[in-house]
């Protein structure tokens, strides 16, 4: 693509930093401090799907999974409680957040929202070095989709990591921290539910990857947010059809 087809960026603005793959939830920086990392622990354990929803999680018990003290614990799981990780119950503990079918969609309407506004602003300001992030997201993502495809045995995490950096690359141009933040929180919990309900569309989400790589690098963000929204609302259907199937705790 030439580079006259990118619009110019107004000068003075502050450029992002790209955002390129995002570690694995599990892993955890070499020098974060035993507090950050029992954080990291624990959120990737309720991201995951490790830690089920309904889940009591009593301090006295917890401190030897997580080896912190009981008010380092009590700490980090007010911490994530802020975040919509988990439920303060005063007295009794905290608790892993239910699901149901009517959250999940909650959750799934804020993303495409916020996807699809990141998708236009950065298609608009993206220039060649976004283009290469959004290939490469999409060149790993579709191997790992090929994998799943041919019966290969791939984890969980490995899919869902690949195919989080390439949502993200898509938008990751838009010049605003604010959304890529507010983004990432909310595809933390909709994570956890592709992670509890264990759906996958195989190559009909891996056409639409495609697709939306495509618009991408034509700059078509009004067929990419059509896209998307197929791409979403379809994953959620399938997911609170096996949401609802499950009797509730």
């Amino acid at each position: 693509m030439s580079d006259d087809v990118a619009p110019q960026r107004p000068r003075g603005r502050r450029r992002l930093k790209p955002a390129g793959v995002p570690p694995a939830p599990e892993m955890s920086a070499p020098d974060a401090g035993v507090g950050e990392v029992a954080y990291r622990r624990i959120r990737s354990d309720i991201v995951l799907g490790r830690l089920p929803p309904g889940r009591k999680l009593p301090l006295d018990r917890m401190r030897h999974t997580y080896g912190t003290s009981v008010s380092t614990l009590r700490e980090l799981f007010n911490r994530l409680a802020s975040e919509g990780l988990l439920i303060a119950e005063g007295a009794r503990g905290f608790q892993v957040p239910a699901v149901s079918s009517a959250n999940l969609r909650d959750i799934a309407a804020m993303r495409e929202l916020l996807e699809c506004h990141g998708m236009r602003e950065s298609f608009k300001r993206g220039d060649l070095a976004w283009e290469g992030r959004v290939v490469a997201a999409h060149h790993m993502l579709a191997s790992t989709e090929k994998q799943l495809h041919g019966g290969e045995p791939c984890p969980p995490e490995t899919w869902r990591r690949y195919d989080w950096a390439f949502h993200l690359a898509l938008i990751s141009a838009c010049d605003s921290r604010v959304l890529i933040e507010t983004y990432a929180a909310i595809c933390d919990k909709y994570l956890r539910y592709q992670m509890i309900a264990a759906v996958f569309r195989g190559p009909v989400a891996a056409d639409e990857h495609r697709v939306l790589l495509e618009c991408a690098l034509a700059r078509d963000w009004q067929r990419a947010q059509r896209t998307l929204a197929t791409h979403i609302q379809d994953c959620v259907t399938q997911m609170a059809s096996v949401i609802d199937a499950v009797p509730a705790a």
